[in-house]
């Protein structure tokens, strides 16, 4: 059993800033990557940004256009997304999302919400 917990989201105005965190718990898991996808309003959910745990590489979709960066901290099963530059169509929840090494079925936190203001 895997729990992904998010943190950071909020109210922030266009060109403004977040970081959002989201941190695995539970026994016994291997974390091949982790990452996040996001879901405004009357869309489908869309991939963000994923890195890989071993050697630490980042994806990105091409709509990030370099406004924001990923990260990962092994000690503490933690991975964070630097969002700069924000854009009031970045408005959406944002979900963590983790695949491990032997485990079918990826792991999804229970989201938080990301606003930017115009």
């Amino acid at each position: 059993q895997v729990q992904l917990v998010e943190s950071g989201g909020g109210l922030v105005q266009a060109g403004g800033s977040l970081r959002l965190s989201c941190a695995a718990s539970g026994r016994a898991f291997s974390i091949l990557r982790m990452g996040w996808y996001r879901q405004a309003p009357g869309k489908e959910r869309e991939f963000v940004a994923h890195i890989n745990w071993s050697g630490g590489s980042g994806w990105y979709a091409d709509f990030v256009e370099g406004r924001f960066t990923i990260s990962r901290d092994n000690a503490y099963n933690t991975v964070y997304l630097q969002m700069n530059s924000l854009k009031p169509e970045d408005t959406a929840i944002y979900y963590c999302n983790a695949r491990m090494t032997h485990i079918a079925s990826d792991y999804w936190g229970q989201g938080t919400q990301v606003t930017v203001s115009s």
